[in-house]
Parts: C-alpha cells; sequence; structure tokens
C-alpha cells in the first residue's frame, strides 16, 4: 500500500482546557487535526499521524492559558531557627500563577551577602520564559560573571535554577524526574549525622552513645568526624590515635551491620589521611571522605591508591568542570556534590552521569534545610542509576514541620520519592518571617596559642 504524503504542519492554537498527548492514530487529517485544537490546542501532523505536543506552559486549574509566561518576581528568604544551620530559599513567581521554590547553600558569614546577589540577580530574570532554564544560567556565568566562578555565584544560580524546575514540574504537573527520564528507584536510602544525646558522656564513649541514640531514629548508617581539634593539615600523632580510638569505639556501639562514615572535613596532609585510613580499615567503614583539600584532588587521588577505604569528594566542587578532575585522576570511589551549590538540579544529574561513566557512585551533600534543599535533591537521586545515599539532618525536622505544609520525613532510613509535581515542597510563605537571621552562628577565632601542632 503506497504510503500518505508526508505533510509535516505544526499547527498552534490558543488553549482554552489543559491536556497533554492524546492518542496516534491515523484519520482523515483535516478532521482529527480540528479536534486535537479543540482539546489540546497543539498538534503535529506526520505523514499521516496525528501526534499533539504539550504546550511550553501549561496553566494551573483556574488561570487563563497563555503563551508567554514570564517571571515576575524574585524574593529571597534567610532563615535562621534557634538550632540548626541558617538557610536561604529562594521564590520565583511567574505571572501565569504558578511558582516555584529553590535554595541556595549557604556559608558562615556569606549569608547576606548571598540574599543581595539574589536580589541583584533577580532582574537578569524577570521577564524571562521560566522554561529556558539552561540558557539562563549559562547566559548568567557568561555574561553577567565574564565566566568568573565563585562559591556565592554558584549557591545563588544553583537555587535560582531549583525554582525554575519546580514551576517546570507544576506546569506540566508532573514530578520534575519525570522531565528528566524518569525515576530508577522508588525510595531514597539515607545515612544521619549523630544528633542523638551523649548522655553526658564524652569522649569516645560519647560519641559512641550518641551513635547508638542517632540509630533509634531509624537510620542504618551514620556518619561522624572522628577527628579531635582544629581542622590543622597537619596533625599530631594523638590526634590520629584519638580518631582511629573513635572509630573504633563506634563500631563496637552499633555492631558489624551499621554503615558507619567517617568524615575527614578536607583537613589532612596525605600522609596523616594515609596512616589513619590504614588504620581503621579493619572496622569496615563505608567511606572516608574527604580526606585532603578540595584543592588537591592529585593528594587525594594518592590517599585513594594507598587504603583500602572507599574515599568519597565533591562537597566542595562546583559544577562539571570541577568534576572532571576528579575523574580523570581516579580520586574517588564516590562523589558528594550538593545540589544547592553545584550548580542545581541539572548539574547534578549530568555529574551523576559523568561519574556513571567512570563506574563512580554518587552520594549528595545535603548540608542544607530538609525541605526545599532535600526535595530538589531526591528529585535527582531517584534518577540516577549510580546514587547511592544521601545526607540527611534530622535536626531541621523540626522546623520543616512548621515551614512546610508538605514536609517530607525519613522512616527506618529511607526518604520517599516525592509525587506531588515539582520537586514536590511548598513552604509557608508567612512562616519564614519568624526566623529571621541574625548573624553568625558565631563570631570569634582561635589564638596563635590554641594552634597544634
Amino acid at each position: 500500500m503506497k504510503p500518505p504524503p508526508c505533510d509535516v504542519r505544526l499547527v498552534l492554537d490558543e488553549i482554552a482546557a489543559g491536556g497533554i498527548g492524546a492518542e496516534v492514530g491515523l484519520a482523515d487529517v483535516g478532521g482529527v487535526v480540528a479536534g486535537l485544537l479543540e482539546h489540546t490546542g497543539v498538534a503535529l501532523v506526520l505523514c499521516g499521524a496525528i501526534l499533539t505536543l504539550p504546550r511550553p506552559l501549561l496553566p494551573s486549574p483556574g488561570v487563563e492559558a497563555r503563551k508567554d509566561v514570564k517571571v515576575t518576581a524574585v524574593k529571597p528568604y534567610l532563615v535562621q531557627p534557634p538550632t540548626g544551620k541558617p538557610v536561604c530559599f529562594v521564590k520565583v513567581e511567574t505571572d501565569a500563577g504558578i511558582h516555584g521554590w529553590g535554595e541556595a547553600y549557604t556559608v558562615s558569614a556569606h549569608e547576606r551577602a548571598l540574599e543581595v546577589l539574589l536580589r541583584d540577580l533577580g532582574p537578569f530574570l524577570v521577564g524571562r520564559d521560566p522554561l529556558h532554564i539552561k540558557h539562563f544560567t549559562q547566559a548568567v556565568y557568561r555574561d553577567v560573571a565574564i565566566k568568573r566562578g565563585g562559591i556565592d555565584l554558584y549557591c545563588a544560580l544553583s537555587g535560582l535554577e531549583i525554582a525554575l524546575w519546580d514551576i517546570a514540574g507544576k506546569a506540566f504537573k508532573t514530578p520534575v524526574y519525570n522531565l528528566l527520564g524518569g525515576p530508577v528507584r522508588g525510595r531514597i536510602r539515607c545515612y544521619g549525622h549523630l544528633v542523638g544525646s551523649a548522655d553526658g558522656l564524652t569522649g569516645a564513649a560519647g560519641l559512641a552513645r550518641r551513635a547508638q541514640n542517632t540509630l533509634k531514629l531509624g537510620y542504618s548508617a551514620v556518619k561522624f568526624d572522628p577527628f579531635p581539634g582544629p581542622w590543622q593539615t597537619w596533625v599530631e600523632r594523638d590526634v590520629e590515635r584519638a580518631a582511629i580510638e573513635n572509630v573504633a569505639a563506634v563500631r563496637e556501639a552499633v555492631g558489624p551491620t551499621v554503615d558507619i562514615l567517617i568524615e575527614v572535613h578536607r583537613r589532612l596532609a596525605p600522609r596523616h589521611a594515609i596512616h589513619v585510613g590504614k588504620a581503621i580499615e579493619k572496622y569496615d567503614p563505608f567511606w572516608f571522605e574527604e580526606p585532603t583539600p578540595a584543592e588537591n584532588i592529585d593528594a587525594t587521588a594518592e590517599v585513594r591508591r594507598k587504603i583500602d577505604v572507599p574515599v568519597v569528594v565533591g562537597e566542595a566542587l562546583y559544577t562539571k568542570h570541577d568534576f572532571r578532575e576528579v575523574f580523570d585522576k581516579r580520586a574517588a570511589d564516590i562523589i558528594n556534590p550538593d545540589i544547592c551549590n553545584v550548580g542545581g538540579i541539572l548539574e547534578m544529574k549530568e555529574i551523576g552521569a559523568m561519574a556513571e561513566a567512570y563506574a563512580v557512585a554518587v552520594a549528595p551533600h545535603g548540608n542544607n534545610s530538609t525541605t526545599v534543599g532535600l526535595a530538589a535533591s531526591l528529585q535527582v537521586a531517584a534518577l540516577m542509576p549510580n546514587f547511592i545515599v544521601f545526607e540527611h539532618f534530622a535536626g531541621w525536622d523540626q522546623y520543616a514541620k512548621e515551614l512546610s505544609p508538605t514536609p517530607i520525613f525519613q522512616k527506618d532510613g529511607y526518604l520517599p520519592l516525592p509525587e506531588e509535581p515539582g520537586i514536590g515542597i511548598d513552604m509557608h510563605e508567612d512562616a519564614l518571617a519568624k526566623y529571621p537571621y541574625r548573624g553568625p552562628r558565631r563570631t570569634t577565632l582561635i589564638g596563635p596559642e590554641d594552634e597544634r601542632p
């Protein structure tokens, strides 16, 4: 049978009622196109096959449909609860009645600068199509920052990018992960920090008791920093011995089946990291996180070659360009990028794809709120085949209950996959004002007499 002539036409019309997709079929072109336009507004006729396409942006129920949706406002919020880390949320509004929430990573004493930066970047986003996400972040980096990066810029862009993806998901009435390939898992494993009480104990015994009490929250994995004192690059032998003893105490306290994750905070010279790393191998740690300064990937690669514990690096690296060196030099078994400073949702997904090609796992950093930052991280964790575990701060949960109508909580060491459109969480805007920013959590530094060695 002779195929129908290949007639390609893109037919656009104003949408009167929402709806994405329709059955593909062969029929009288004129009649079917008319029907599709009546219900969806968009149709493609290709070689006799009738396909419907989604509009660039669908309206929320009760909002008038339009083709030229634009961003109308960017509103940052610095929030500092009585305990826990101060955080920076950003709300992006549109003239279609759809808004999105993002979160920018905060660094102590940078918080006000970050808020000002978000306000100053706002005019570059107002008036733009909120779905042009990639182009916005690229244009800011290229034409505003003149290709000069920095943590504050990456944090601000991450927050705005997350908010734009939240808008996109709400516009298409689906979770963000469905716009980026769909989930590859139904729940997200997480580990906890030692938020449990030490019950008056100190030293290794106190650390062990805190680990036991943290496990009562349901986790099957806990993370802690076993090193005492300032974050020195060169340390005395008693610091090394204390770290080894602390790891031993926690392993004995939690038993052989709980995963223990060792945090080093980018502090050590390779010789110290290798010595401690080799000494704790017998305690079967799940990983050894950021053993050496993030600026020296060669040092991290050296540590990885000489110890039999998986090495993690990444929370202080930004954009895929920083991670390229990690992969090329085989410096990590696992990376831990933070969605609120690495560039946002799409950037983290792309970094995860790079890691997959090098057989490197991804364990997203999560030192943000357990509201927006958490929800955005779950969207990407759902997408990555090489995801293994997510960092969770239970101490922030008490504020999540108050600040969000849709908080997300872990149960038995797992977080649920959000099913609401967008990133899956909203915020009580009025409640954010209850916890205004009061300043850095600490304003003193140690003196030379307190340094060691």
